[in-house]
C-alpha cells in the first residue's frame, strides 16, 4: 500500500516536508498501528499555501471550461481505477467497514462527476432596465480563494464535496485536512488533482495542528470563503473568526436527526431502516439517526422488530466484508459516548440491548425510557447507541422532534405519503425523508441544516451559488439625460 508515503505537505504543485517541529502520527483505530507520521505544517506553510492559491487563481478562472471539465473527467477516471485503493485506504485510516467505504467512494465520485458539469453552468443574465438604453448584465464569477477544513469521518467524500465545485467553478483551493485523517481528506485529494493535470498552486495541502494554524487558516486575508464539515462547537469558533473578517463560510454541522414512526408506518421496514441510518459507520455521520421517536400504539412492536434487526449486525473489524459496526475514531469517543450512556441511564434510560467494548469497538446499544433533556438524546451521539422515546400521538411525535437546537437531516415513516410530506414539513430541518432513514446525499440535490446545524448549501445548482459571486454590469448604450442638467 501506499499509505506510508504520505508525509509531505502539497504546496504550489510540490511535496514538501512540513516546517513545524511538531510531528502528526496517523493511527488505525481498529489496530492501534501507526499508517504514517510526518512533519505537521506551521503558518509559514500555511501562508506559502495561501500565496501560491491566490496567484494561480486568475489565471485558472480564465482557463476554458473544456479544460476544467476534462481535469474533472481525469479525477473521476482515477477514482474508478484506484476504486479498491481508495476503499482500503477509508478502511484503515477511518475504520470505515467495507460497506460505508463503498458508500463514500461512490458519493465521491457523484460528486466530481456533477462538478464537471459546472464550468458550462457558470450563467449570468441580462435583465431589463427602468432608465432608457440600459441594459443590466448580472455575470457569475469564482469568488477567488476557498479555505477547506477536512473532516474524519467521511474524510474524502466530504472534503471533495468542496474542492471539486469550487475548482469546477475557477476558484482554487487549501485543503487543511483532519488530523485523524489526513491522507483521505488531503493529501489523496492533492495527488488526484496533481495527476489529473491541475495547474501548480490550484489545490493545495497543509496539514497541521489546529494548536498551529487552525486560527490562521481562517483568518488569513487570502481565502474569500471557509467551508467546514464537524461539530457546532468548532463551527461557531470558525464562523466568529470568519465574520469578523467579512468572510463567506459553508458550515455543515451536527445534527440531532429523528425518525418518526408514525403509528400506520410498516414496522419491518422502519425497523430495518433505523438500523441501517442509526449504525452505518458506527453512527459517526453528522445526518446518523441520533433519536428515534415511536408513536405509543406501536412503540412496543417497533422496539422488539428494532432489536431483531440490530442483533444481526456484527461488530469488528472494519477489513471483515460481515462487519456492519468497526471501531470508533479513537478511545475519547468511547469514554464521552460512555459518559453520557451512564448518565442517561441514571436518569431513568432502559438498555435493553448491547453495548461491550473491544478496544475503540463498541457494540451497538438500544435504550428505551428516553426523553429528550438526557445526555444520549440531547447531544449529538456520533456512536452507536440508539435512543428511543415514546410519543402519545403524532402531533407529540412533532413536538419532541422539534425539540432540539439542531436541524440537520431526518425521517418520517408512515403509509400514507401525503401525511408523510405534511409532517416532514413541520419538522425544523434543512433535509427530511419519507419512508427512510436520515443518511442520504446526492450530488445535485441542496444538502445543509438549520439552526445550529450549519449555514448554506452544497449540492448542485447550490454548490454552484455558495462558490460563485455575482456582479452587477450595468451598459448605458444611448446618452441619459440626468437632472442636474435638464
Amino acid at each position: 500500500m501506499k499509505m506510508n508515503n504520505y508525509t509531505n505537505q502539497f504546496i504550489n504543485g510540490e511535496w514538501t516536508q512540513g516546517s513545524s517541529e511538531k510531528t502528526i502520527k496517523n493511527i488505525n483505530p481498529f489496530s492501534g498501528e501507526t499508517i504514517n507520521e510526518f512533519r505537521s505544517a506551521d503558518e509559514g506553510d500555511l501562508d506559502k499555501a495561501y500565496l501560491a492559491a491566490e496567484k494561480a487563481q486568475k489565471e485558472w478562472a480564465d482557463t476554458l471550461p473544456q479544460k476544467k471539465q476534462e481535469i474533472m473527467d481525469n479525477v473521476a477516471k482515477a477514482l474508478l481505477e484506484r476504486k479498491d485503493e481508495i476503499i482500503d485506504l477509508l478502511v484503515h485510516e477511518s475504520g470505515s467497514t467495507k460497506v460505508k467505504a463503498e458508500v463514500e467512494w461512490a458519493a465521491t465520485l457523484r460528486i466530481v462527476k456533477e462538478a464537471g458539469t459546472f464550468p458550462y453552468r457558470m450563467e449570468g443574465k441580462i435583465l431589463p432596465s427602468n432608465i432608457p438604453g440600459k441594459e443590466n448584465r448580472v455575470y457569475r464569477t469564482a469568488k477567488g480563494v476557498i479555505g477547506v477544513i477536512g473532516p474524519w469521518n467521511f474524510p474524502l467524500h466530504l472534503a471533495m464535496r468542496s474542492v471539486a465545485p469550487a475548482l469546477a467553478t475557477g476558484n482554487t483551493v487549501v485543503i487543511k485536512p483532519a488530523s485523524e485523517a489526513p491522507i483521505t481528506s488531503g493529501f489523496l485529494i492533492g495527488e488526484l488533482f496533481e495527476n489529473a493535470g491541475a495547474p501548480k498552486g490550484t489545490v493545495n495541502v497543509v496539514a497541521g495542528r489546529g494548536s498551529e494554524i487552525g486560527d490562521a487558516f481562517i483568518e488569513h486575508r487570502v481565502p474569500k470563503l471557509i467551508s467546514f464539515t464537524g461539530s457546532t462547537e468548532v463551527g461557531r469558533h470558525i464562523g466568529e473568526l470568519a465574520g469578523k473578517h467579512l468572510k463567506d463560510t459553508a458550515l455543515e454541522l451536527g445534527g440531532n436527526n429523528v425518525m418518526l414512526v408514525l403509528a400506520d408506518a410498516d414496522l419491518e421496514k422502519a425497523a430495518e431502516s433505523a438500523a441501517f441510518g442509526k449504525f452505518l459507520h458506527q453512527g459517526q455521520i453528522c445526518m446518523a439517526l441520533n433519536r428515534i421517536i415511536v408513536v405509543e400504539s406501536v412503540h412496543d412492536e417497533f422496539v422488539e422488530l428494532f432489536k431483531q434487526k440490530v442483533g444481526q449486525l456484527q461488530a469488528g473489524d472494519p477489513s471483515d466484508p460481515k462487519t456492519a459496526v468497526g471501531p470508533l475514531i479513537n478511545s475519547d469517543q468511547i469514554e464521552r459516548i460512555q459518559s453520557d450512556l451512564e448518565d442517561s441511564l441514571k436518569a431513568g434510560a432502559e438498555k435493553v440491548a448491547g453495548g461491550d467494548v473491544n478496544g475503540n469497538v463498541m457494540e451497538p446499544v438500544i435504550l428505551t425510557h428516553v426523553t429528550n433533556d438526557m445526555p444520549i438524546a440531547k447531544n449529538e451521539i456520533f456512536g452507536p447507541v440508539a435512543p428511543i422515546l415514546k410519543a402519545k400521538d403524532e402531533a407529540h411525535a412533532i413536538e419532541l422532534a422539534n425539540g432540539s437546537p439542531y436541524g440537520l437531516s431526518g425521517s418520517v415513516f408512515t403509509k400514507d405519503l401525503h401525511r408523510g410530506v405534511t409532517v416532514a414539513k413541520q419538522i425544523e430541518t434543512g433535509m427530511i425523508h419519507v419512508n427512510d432513514q436520515s443518511v442520504n446525499d446526492e450530488a445535485h440535490v441542496a444538502f445543509g441544516g438549520e439552526k445550529d446545524s450549519g449555514l448554506g448549501r452544497f449540492g448542485g445548482e447550490w454548490a454552484l451559488d455558495k462558490f460563485t459571486t455575482v456582479k452587477w454590469i450595468g451598459v448605458q448604450e444611448k446618452d441619459r439625460s440626468y437632472p442636474f442638467f435638464s
